[in-house]
């Protein structure tokens, strides 16, 4: 009872302390110096101002973006963003989906821009997918400790190769093999660009998927080899479904790698706007756009504020399919169907 209350008398001494003086006892009984203590609260105060201005300029970022943004709607008509009427000679009206800015007539539809954005993305999405995840498997499950402690640095060290670099042998060497094998309406052309973001994405979902499948607890493995049975069978139904959040994770981010790169696209996917949902066709997508015409355009002018317009739509698309993916791996998790 005694000892009771004398621990008590020492918290609430401690508690009424100044603030330096507050941990003059460590947890385990040592005096700490007021030196270190004045150290530690520099150190604190440190990463909190940094945190916090990270978290201020990544406001002042959105804040610039949609307020830039939706200035276009000043000028340009929401549906103007979807489709152009055009007169023809003959006084008849037609519907075209267009980007073309610096036309007499503006048209500003992103619809050819969002189809290209995915027609290289999802193509490059599922080809990472099959690939990135294979290796992940292998390096958590099957590769032998020497052979993942090269392999796993390997493919990092790849993830980090600059995405101009790729897109220029994507335009020098890749166009020439897909023209002579596949023979494409382009030679620039979508499926391409997805060839040469998959270099970019494969390491991302390969290293992702193996981090998330060696941090499953051995207990899981063990039983299943209890029970009789064998190694893929314990890899693909115990361990793929006990790692499905983390690999999804993984094709998520790797998605939103694709739609957000830049270089690839505009090096290797044509840089056409057109309408189609041929992948061999040149395509442009939205990152392309701005990138090869925020330079040239006119400060201040309607083609100004609607190139800022397709970062919001490149935003909020993201966000909804991350959002959306989010909800279903939740869901897929309660249900604990995988």
């Amino acid at each position: 009872m005694n000892e009771l209350n004398t621990e008590t008398r020492t918290k609430t001494e401690v508690e009424e302390l100044p603030p330096f003086e507050m941990k003059a006892v460590s947890n385990f009984g040592k005096k700490i110096s007021l030196a270190t203590r004045v150290r530690e609260k520099v150190i604190h105060y440190f990463f909190a101002v940094n945190g916090l201005m990270a978290l201020v300029f990544i406001t002042l970022i959105f804040i610039f973006l949609f307020k830039e943004g939706f200035r276009a709607l000043e000028h340009i008509g929401l549906l103007d963003f979807i489709y152009f009427d055009r007169t023809d000679i003959n006084d008849s009206v037609s519907r075209v989906f267009e980007w073309y800015p610096t036309s007499t007539e503006e048209r500003y539809s992103l619809i050819p821009l969002i189809i290209g954005s995915l027609l290289t993305a999802i193509p490059a999405t599922i080809i990472s997918t099959i690939i990135g995840v294979a290796v992940g498997i292998y390096l958590a499950e099957i590769a032998n400790p020497k052979a993942r402690e090269f392999l796993k640095p390997a493919i990092e060290l790849f993830a980090g190769i600059p995405t101009v670099v790729l897109g220029f042998l994507m335009l020098v060497v890749g166009a020439t093999l897909l023209d002579d094998f596949l023979d494409p309406t382009n030679r620039l052309n979508a499926f391409l660009a997805a060839l040469g973001l998959s270099f970019v994405i494969i390491p991302i979902i390969a290293s992702l998927t193996e981090d998330s499948l060696h941090s499953i607890p051995d207990d899981l493995r063990m039983a299943s080899y209890g029970l009789g049975a064998t190694k893929w069978q314990t890899i693909s139904r115990v361990i793929l479904p006990a790692g499905f959040s983390g690999v999804s994770a993984s094709i998520i981010l790797g998605f939103g790698r694709a739609i957000g790169e830049t270089m690839i696209v505009l090096m290797a996917a044509g840089n056409a706007a057109n309408l189609t949902t041929d992948i061999f066709m040149s395509v442009r997508t939205m990152t392309a756009t701005i990138a090869a015409e925020m330079g040239e355009v006119s400060h201040g002018s309607d083609h100004y504020f609607a190139l800022f317009f397709i970062g919001i739509v490149l935003f909020t698309i993201t966000f909804i399919l991350n959002l959306a993916a989010e909800v279903i791996i939740n869901k897929m998790r309660k249900k604990n169907t995988f």
